[in-house]
């Protein structure tokens, strides 16, 4: 028996049970169809992810505190930090340094209230941050030096509380139940989550210091700085950290501070997407292999609906080989008509997701690739061979005189 006859009695014998052989294929369908989509749908969150972290700049470093477990005596981050490492002698590869509080704030306007992400900044955060004004101004060191009570806000915020991103300038909001002077608002930058940028307000340093997020003298939560070009942050890191040591009076492997590059965002994100995106397609796959065992049911039944069948083919001359590539060739065929079904869904299930999604107005785009979609295919395909294979092997077994007298 050759290829195209096996495929042609293949064919033939499932069309003669329409609606088992469809139940069977669509196990296989929604098996394929979920490992793509959730594929498609974990690569395109991954983009999604570290695309926001490479918008923020690709030549920020970050120093937090916090460091070895066993620093004895570990010291805070201050204005005088900031401002070491803003020296050009110091830290010659660092052209700006914006010192920062943060922290979780109630914002009202009216009737409105919103908790929202509260950062008391600098002026020179505009420049290491690369902030644009939709309208209005940025802080300036007038508003440093009298404390002002003044804001500027991002358009997230802006939308929640006045239900427009325009005219805001001059406007006045509570902060804290304190009132504040709306200075400008940036211009929306994309995000989601614990980080939005397009969700906060910012507050001069000074300000923020006495009115709103009470810290120790001088301390600050976290220092940002910008160095000088992109293959200059490592030069810029260790430039920081040993001026930091320096000045905590720490020793090399024993430091009370943290510095993080872009890199390491971006590392640390696609090492957790990547998790995640295995961890999709493996449930996923789990759909294909139950699919996998009910092909494997409706062999064996049709191994023994057709036991007689298959006893009068050998006693006609029918080899053991050719009863084997039969049922083999019934199963794949099975598996690769839902594969082909399954990668059409599942690609369209993933877009559907990506319209849904931009209709939320959330930052999601599935991408489907190639080698997803060839993978589910040949997955798909040694699943039919797999399950296909014992039910195949007992009907090749199967004596001819035995075969001829079941009923």
């Amino acid at each position: 028996m050759n290829l195209r006859e096996a495929v042609l009695e293949a064919i033939e014998s499932l069309s003669s049970n329409k609606l088992r052989s469809g139940l069977t294929v669509l196990g296989i369908v929604i098996g394929v169809g979920a490992v793509i989509a959730m594929l498609g749908i974990g690569r395109g969150a991954q983009a999604t992810i570290t695309g926001s972290i490479s918008d923020i700049g690709t030549n920020l470093l970050f120093v937090f505190e916090g460091g070895a477990e066993d620093v004895r005596n570990p010291k805070s981050l201050t204005l005088g930090d900031a401002q070491a490492i803003g020296d050009a002698f110091q830290a010659p590869s660092v052209v700006g340094v914006a010192p920062l509080l943060r922290g979780s704030v109630e914002v009202t306007y009216g009737g409105e209230s919103s908790f929202t992400q509260g950062m008391g900044v600098t002026t020179d955060y505009q420049f290491v941050r690369n902030v644009v004004m939709a309208e209005g101004e940025f802080l300036s060191e007038e508003h440093m030096l009298g404390r002002a009570a003044v804001a500027v806000i991002a358009p997230d915020t802006a939308e929640r509380l006045f239900g427009r991103t325009v005219g805001l300038v001059g406007e006045t909001i509570r902060i804290e139940g304190q009132p504040f002077r709306i200075l400008g608002v940036t211009v929306a930058r994309g995000g989601s989550g614990f980080n939005n940028e397009d969700d906060r307000v910012l507050v001069p340093l000074t300000t923020a210091q006495s009115r709103l997020m009470r810290r120790g003298r001088d301390e600050v939560d976290m220092i940002m700085a910008r160095a000088s070009s992109a293959d200059s942050v490592l030069q810029a890191q260790a430039e920081i950290a040993a001026l930091l040591r320096a000045r905590h009076r720490t020793a090399v492997g024993a430091d009370d501070f943290t510095i993080f590059t872009q890199q390491d965002f971006l590392a640390t994100a696609e090492t957790i997407t990547n998790v995640l995106t295995i961890f999709l397609g493996g449930i996923a796959a789990i759909s294909l292999l139950v699919g996998g065992i009910g092909i494997m049911n409706i062999m064996l039944v049709s191994v023994t609906e057709r036991t007689r069948e298959i006893g009068l083919r050998k006693a006609i001359g029918a080899r053991k080989r050719d009863i084997l590539i039969q049922f083999l060739t019934e199963s794949s065929l099975l598996s690769l008509i839902g594969g082909v079904i399954g990668v059409i869904f599942g690609y369209s299930l993933a877009m559907l997701v990506g319209a849904i999604a931009r209709a939320s107005d959330a930052d999601l785009s599935p991408a489907v690739s190639l080698d997803a979609i060839l993978m589910a295919t040949l997955f798909s395909a040694a699943v039919g061979l797999f399950f296909g294979l014992y039910p195949a092997k007992r009907a090749a077994d199967l004596e001819p005189v035995e075969a001829l007298r079941y009923e």
